[in-house]
């Protein structure tokens, strides 16, 4: 597929007919969509053409939309077999392997075809090339192919127009010849981050493990190499590496996010916030330019609370909150976090010296995968955060009377299970009572459970947040209210600890406006949402001026989850935008 590379100059000034033919082929059998899109120019960047294109098709209501779908060859169906493929369609899937599969792979994908169809009334769309544009391999397509058969028919419908939108940008990409370049070298980053865990089949990182050892290890080695004057493991592992100012005395600009992940986490949860910011270094320092300001760039050792119950370790240590009854805190192991900081090397002695003065900050900000479905319902690439939802943990047990489950009647019973059961519910209820506000019990365990006894004691966690602290600390007197009641009717009793506590953060004014204007340069929507995820920003913001621009994530925007994932396109249009913040954070 060897064609002259098109441009945008050209797509924003030649006669209508003529731009259109050069985004000929772009959606299959469906040229309409980018000829619509023309009706928007000029276009600042490729990204706002690909935007236009995607409100075209978002505008045209089902009936299109579901032509669109049904115009796609299936994968490896029968459209290749009598090589009646579109030129792209071609390319695609023989970059995928899908031109050569084995008689099983073949029979598999014809299966799981004729399984979709008949569910969906239309073929199966994925982006074959995938987030780096260099094509999945064979069972991570049916891999895919498999999980999105459960589905919901609404859901699958609006996945197959994103898979669709994925397609053609990598299409335009080919067009004009453009290569995200950074975003594929800070997508490989991931990837090459990745290979350290606490598990075999999972990513898990969690504080202080030999994984995560190697992890700061390879950051430390990341920024010594992109060009950062100073880098350091400090007292509690954090990573932090200074691109020093122009001048002497400048203030300095804090930016980063954590390196430590959720058991059976994503790639990009905290590490896209920390590989961003170091690309841009590396090329400032390819180029020989100083900044106005000095950048810190942190990655926190702790952030995710998963080994100990110490969240925010890594950032709370830079605001002076690092508690001391942490040290006493035992892991799943029986760890003391004071005997494994000492394992790592780490002087607790040195955890109050780095309490930073934040007079001598410009501010902190952050760049993070969205962790959540509205940027990649929308088809927006990036998002600017708000504010950071205020949030409260707690971890409880209920403890009643262990007995037989054959011979204690039902009105006799004491079960812990059930009365967590209907706090769950009761919480859910809850929650859904009012915009943005969430409430979750992620962990809840029988201990010494048996199929045959009423369980007698049932631990269990819970999360609770909200957009402002009014509002959490309600939900949160509600639930409690509501978990003494359930255990007086029930003749049980509870303990609850609260492990954590997180005040709202709103973005800082300026800073926000710093984001706004980086991705309206970049020609795509300026979109404001807030984060119901905590974050690194939310403990910088008790001391200093904060802000966040969120990236959109894949699969509708799912995180703390495997399939976690965002494109190589995506992430070099936060590079850009991060780069424009720092050239402009002073103008």
């Amino acid at each position: 597929m060897s064609h002259p590379h098109i441009t945008l100059n050209q797509i924003n000034t030649l006669p209508r007919a003529e731009a259109a033919a050069l985004l000929s082929g772009l959606y299959e059998h469906s040229d309409w969509i980018a000829e619509q899109a023309l009706d928007a120019r000029p276009f600042a960047s490729a990204a706002a053409l690909k935007h236009a294109m995607v409100k075209v098709l978002a505008n045209a209501g089902r009936a299109p939309q579901l032509a669109l779908v049904r115009a796609h060859p299936e994968l490896a169906g029968k459209a290749m077999v009598s090589k009646s493929l579109t030129a792209e369609s071609t390319h695609e899937q023989t970059k995928a392997g899908l031109t050569h599969c084995t008689p099983e792979e073949f029979a598999q994908i014809q299966q799981l075809n004729a399984s979709y169809n008949a569910k969906f009334g239309f073929p199966f769309i994925l982006a074959v090339r995938g987030p780096r544009g260099t094509g999945l391999n064979k069972q991570q397509i049916i891999r895919t192919f498999e999980r999105r058969l459960h589905n919901h028919p609404d859901y699958e419908l609006a996945e197959c127009l994103r898979n669709i939108h994925r397609i053609v940008e990598i299409r335009l990409n080919d067009k004009l010849g453009y290569e995200p370049a950074l975003g594929h070298e800070v997508w490989d980053w991931h990837e090459w981050l990745a290979q350290f865990s606490d598990a075999q089949d999972a990513l898990t990182v969690t504080y202080l493990t030999d994984a995560h050892l190697k992890c700061a290890r390879t950051i430390e080695l990341g920024m010594k190499a992109c060009g950062f004057d100073e880098v350091r493991i400090d007292a509690v592992g954090n990573v932090v590496g200074v691109y020093k100012a122009a001048s002497h005395n400048a203030k300095t600009l804090m930016t980063g996010s954590h390196y430590d992940t959720v058991r059976n986490g994503g790639k990009y949860d905290g590490r896209l916030g920390i590989f961003v910011p170091m690309a841009c270094v590396r090329e400032l320092a390819r180029a020989g330019k100083r900044l106005p300001f000095n950048l810190e760039v942190v990655a926190f050792a702790e952030e995710e609370g998963q080994r100990y119950k110490a969240t925010f370790l890594g950032s709370g240590a830079l605001v002076g909150d690092f508690k001391k009854e942490w040290l006493d805190q035992q892991d799943a192991d029986g760890v003391p976090l004071r005997q494994a900081m000492a394992q790592a090397g780490l002087d607790i002695n040195d955890i109050p010296k780095l309490t930073r003065n934040a007079a001598e900050y410009v501010g902190f900000v952050e760049v993070h995968i969205e962790q959540g479905p509205v940027l990649n319902e929308l088809d927006i690439p990036l998002g600017v955060v708000t504010s950071i939802n205020g949030s409260v943990r707690f971890v409880g047990e209920i403890v009643g009377m262990a007995s037989h489950a054959g011979t204690t009647p039902m009105d006799r019973r004491r079960d812990a299970a059930t009365a967590v059961a209907e706090l769950a519910l009761y919480v859910e209820k809850r929650a859904a009572q009012g915009a943005n506000l969430v409430g979750t019990i992620g962990m809840l365990s029988v201990p010494n459970g048996s199929i045959n006894v009423v369980p007698g004691r049932c631990q269990f966690s819970l999360d609770l947040r909200a957009t402002t602290n009014e509002l959490r600390d309600s939900l949160m007197h509600d639930v409690e209210a509501e978990l003494q009641a359930i255990c007086q009717r029930r003749g049980v009793h509870y303990t609850l600890e609260e492990t954590m506590r997180a005040s709202a953060a709103p973005s800082d004014a300026k800073l926000q406006s710093r984001w706004e204007n980086a991705v309206h340069s970049l020609g795509v929507p300026v979109f404001h949402l807030p984060s119901g995820a905590g974050h690194d920003a939310m403990k910088l913001h008790e001391v200093m001026p904060q802000a966040m621009l969120f990236v959109r994530g894949q699969n509708a925007g799912i995180s703390h989850n495997p399939l976690e994932s965002s494109t190589s396109d995506d992430i070099q249009l936060a590079i850009d935008a991060f780069m424009h913040l720092l050239h402009h954070l002073h103008a």
